[in-house]
């Protein structure tokens, strides 16, 4: 696992990171269906691997059957 896996992100980092929307992830965040978070007094944080994991276990396949 790398360093970048490890470090802590603010929610304005991952929407530059990966491109989803800041005020997404805080409606998420509420909804409970966002990327994990680490919640540290009042900051919110957001590990690279969950992240990533998250954009992952919501991959659709546009595959035709």
């Amino acid at each position: 696992m790398t360093d970048d896996h490890k470090r802590l992100m603010s929610r304005t980092e991952v929407a530059d990171v990966y491109g989803i929307g800041r005020r997404f992830l805080e409606t998420a965040a509420l909804r409970g269906d966002g990327p994990s978070f680490v919640r540290i007094g009042r900051l919110v944080r957001y590990r690279a691997k969950d992240v990533e994991a998250w954009i992952d276990a919501n991959c659709v396949s546009t595959e035709v059957q």
